[in-house]
């Protein structure tokens, strides 16, 4: 056994650390472990086999280990010698009301995205962000069935030959013949894929392609020029839909700008009388999402005192808890940030900051949290999950893509969303959004197929199902702005969707008081 692996590693022209090559010893099959050489390599797109290449696919290396009927004990044994976790890493898993609150809560589980910005960036961190999230997504689409001949670029020979090759967008242009070149980068090298314009279908999927989307294509060629005949997204499917046996039900808000002079004080009053009351719908809600823009901040953009009814954070976020206050306690919410809120813009965004929002932090049934935030409602062993995001990347989206920009999908932003999914990722292209690098994982991947994906920003309801997710893009609770009437956008105020999560039923409630809403200002 030991001599095949040893014969395959010099074959393969590999370096392994000795633990790591102790640790690939235990596999008893040798099928098995060249596989796992195989497919370390494509991953870590290097040839040097470490104790960080295994830390960073621990994912991939514990599947491996679960396969073997004697590896994975002696395998544990490894891990704790190179001072490793065999566990699963995720996000942050919290299960209380806030990092400062130590009460546990059984009925949902909190993952709070990485905020964390501790040193000064440079140049470097923007390379190892990009490459974990190649990695991250890169492992999403080897579960895809039909990729044959999966190779890495560095890897294609001159031979022509049919293969497929999983890389992140790095350039895309026409040709004289109206055909398209898209270039192609993984961690080994950079190739160029001819998209023929007689293939309508596949001309208009590779067209779609945004800078830094990282896909799967089957393509036939060499190592010069390939041309592409199928291409895959890592894409979203929600197979088995979660439902509840207790009767409750979820209410998504977002958009509220307090403080501003159009914020509709009389429509979010006839919410909250609404929640309060002996309606039966009411009564049902277990949980409320507030999905950013909570309140319309100050210095958010020029002139903005002009149109502030409330010229201090503090001010505006009291407004906001005296609201929240006359929330039944019954019921828990789930507060995420967006670029209007005190906290930096840069994504993921950390919790409301507590000196600006002290008036929050005494609200018992609140629980502020990362935009975004990955929130699973538990009922026994059934788990509902639900991705925030505030949404600050659907106008790239909208801007970028002819079909969206062509249907003026700010009036169905949704549709917007569902490239998110399509992607599995929130915010694909660098500068969509401004965010802070992270060498380890992107936290703006989705790496977990949410049952329900709500989000903010664009101040109009929209309700789309793709794949089985429930996509939500939420009302506001402000009347049109200047600036909104200079570009168009015309906003749908004081609707609330409200789910139930027994018959994943989705109910609209609109609560607009139509002469605020209409009023002159």
């Amino acid at each position: 056994m030991n001599r095949e692996i040893l014969d395959a590693i010099r074959e393969k022209g590999l370096l392994i650390e000795k633990e790591v090559y102790d640790l690939i010893s235990n596999l008893e099959d040798v099928k098995i472990a060249k596989s796992f050489l195989e497919t370390l390599e494509r991953l870590s797109g290097q040839k040097i086999i470490t104790k960080s290449v295994i830390s960073k696919n621990i994912e991939y290396v514990q599947k491996i280990f679960a396969q073997s009927s004697e590896g994975n004990g002696v395998a544990e044994k490894i891990f704790v010698k190179l001072g490793l976790n065999l566990e699963i890493t995720k996000e942050q898993e919290i299960v209380r009301k806030n990092p400062e609150d130590k009460r546990v809560r059984q009925d949902f589980q909190i993952f709070y995205a990485d905020t964390k910005a501790d040193k000064k960036l440079e140049v470097s961190d923007f390379t190892y962000h990009l490459r974990a999230r190649y990695q991250q997504i890169q492992r999403i689409l080897m579960q895809r069935p039909g990729l044959i001949n999966l190779v890495s670029i560095g890897k294609i020979s001159s031979n022509r030959q049919m293969l497929s090759i999983i890389g992140a967008v790095v350039e895309k242009r026409p040709t004289k013949n109206k055909n398209l070149i898209v270039k192609f980068e993984d961690l080994t090298g950079i190739i160029s894929v001819v998209f023929k314009s007689d293939n309508i279908e596949l001309y208009k999927k590779a067209n779609d392609l945004q800078l830094d989307d990282v896909v799967a294509v089957k393509a036939s060629g060499n190592s010069d020029l390939l041309f592409g005949y199928d291409l895959f997204y890592p894409d979203s499917f929600l197979t088995n839909k979660t439902k509840f046996d207790e009767d409750v039900s979820i209410a998504f808000l977002s958009d509220i700008h307090a403080g501003s002079n159009r914020h509709l004080k009389k429509s979010i009053a006839r919410f909250l009388e609404w929640i309060n009351s002996d309606d039966e719908n009411a009564k049902k809600i277990k949980y409320i999402f507030f999905v950013g823009d909570n309140v319309d901040g100050v210095g958010i953009f020029p002139n903005q005192e002009a149109v502030l009814e409330l010229k201090s954070m503090a001010e505006q976020y009291n407004l906001l808890a005296s609201y929240l206050h006359q929330i039944p306690k019954r019921i828990t919410m789930f507060m995420c940030p967006g670029q209007h809120d005190a906290t930096r813009v840069a994504e993921p965004q950390p919790i409301i900051d507590r000196k600006y929002s002290e008036a929050l932090y005494n609200i018992d049934n609140l629980i502020l949290v990362t935009n975004p935030t990955l929130i699973k409602l538990l009922e026994k062993e059934k788990e509902f999950r639900v991705l925030m995001y505030h949404g600050a990347s659907i106008h790239t989206f909208i801007n970028e893509i002819q079909d969206l920009r062509m249907a003026k999908a700010h009036r169905t932003p949704a549709k917007a969303v569902r490239e998110m999914l399509k992607r599995r990722h929130l915010a694909p292209t660098h500068s969509s959004v401004v965010y802070i690098p992270n060498a380890d994982k992107d936290p703006l991947v989705i790496s977990e197929v949410p049952d329900v994906l709500c989000t903010g920003e664009v101040h109009r309801l929209d309700i789309e199902n793709y794949n089985g997710t429930l996509i939500i893009t939420g009302s506001c609770w402000q009347a049109q702005t200047p600036f909104e009437e200079k570009v168009g956008n015309i906003p749908d105020p004081a609707k609330v969707p409200v789910l139930n999560l027994k018959t994943r039923e989705l109910r609209i409630f609109d609560f607009g008081d139509e002469e605020e809403i209409n009023r002159e200002y």
